[in-house]
């Protein structure tokens, strides 16, 4: 008999886990639990968001929010190594930008909307800007911690044959750092994915799911429209994540099986 795979019960626990609280909503709208009247029944939501599949103004928006996504992540990851790996293996550097970095990391991107707008004319600009600035901390931060954990032996090994810094950095540093930033990245898509919706939403625009929904709230069946289209951007989560999931595990298979981490 073969041996389910991990990630295989997982997949399936989650699917039991959501049509469980598809079933559980359901009955408590069928039973009065729920008023119908404030928030329809999970079939009508269902419905409604398979009906957003044909809609080609919804489809639209996803591909207006993914590609606000996709760029400010792209972005973020090319800031957020190189100044990593600076303040990892440079401890002058890290001891002056820790304080900076510490004061900024906790700021929520959303409050920084209102001053982003007055900033950018262009409301993709201003969008990217705050999905860069929030994506980047969890990169950066993995991967600090990542240097931090490289062995020390394996960096003076290849020191002993004569081996300069940056050959250290190429050959050990940066492969046993790979994983940590991997996470960092998964880490920082799911946050990407949250500031570029609620930037659309928040911040005004003609396009993107935080604004469908901006326009839906004030339609006839607002509260179908709204859930769906948040379900949506749950299941683009979803996949996006699970996306890299894999990722991580066909690409760092061995740091997988040696941390039994998904």
């Amino acid at each position: 008999m073969r041996k389910r795979h991990p990630l295989d019960s997982k997949l399936l626990c989650g699917a039991l886990g959501a049509a469980g609280l598809f079933c559980v909503l359901e009955v408590a709208g069928r039973v009065g639990l729920i008023d119908p009247a404030a928030f329809p029944l999970a079939s009508v939501v269902l419905g409604r968001a398979a009906s957003l599949v044909t809609d080609g103004e919804f489809l639209s928006d996803v591909l207006s929010t993914l590609g606000v996504w996709a760029t400010g992540l792209t972005i973020a990851f090319m800031v957020a190594v190189p100044a990593g790996f600076l303040l990892g293996t440079v401890p002058a550097a890290e001891k002056a930008m820790r304080p900076i970095v510490e004061f900024l990391r906790p700021i929520p991107s959303i409050a920084l909307i209102p001053l982003a707008l007055a900033v950018f004319s262009e409301r993709f600009d201003m969008k990217v800007t705050l999905v860069v600035y929030a994506a980047t901390w969890p990169i950066l931060i993995n991967t600090m911690y990542g240097l931090k954990d490289v062995d020390p032996l394996a960096k003076e090994t290849l020191r002993s044959f004569g081996f300069g810094n940056p050959a250290v950095l190429w050959r050990v540093s940066l492969p046993s750092t790979a994983p940590f930033i991997a996470t960092g990245v998964r880490l920082a898509s799911a946050v990407a994915l949250i500031v570029a919706i609620s930037a659309e939403l928040l911040g005004g625009g003609s396009d993107g799911i935080g604004s469908y929904v901006l326009e839906s709230a004030g339609g006839v069946d607002a509260v179908e429209y709204v859930t769906a289209a948040a379900m949506w951007a749950g299941v683009i989560g979803v996949l996006t994540n699970g996306l890299f999931v894999l990722v991580e595990r066909r690409v760092f298979r061995w740091h997988t099986a040696r941390t039994e981490v998904v």
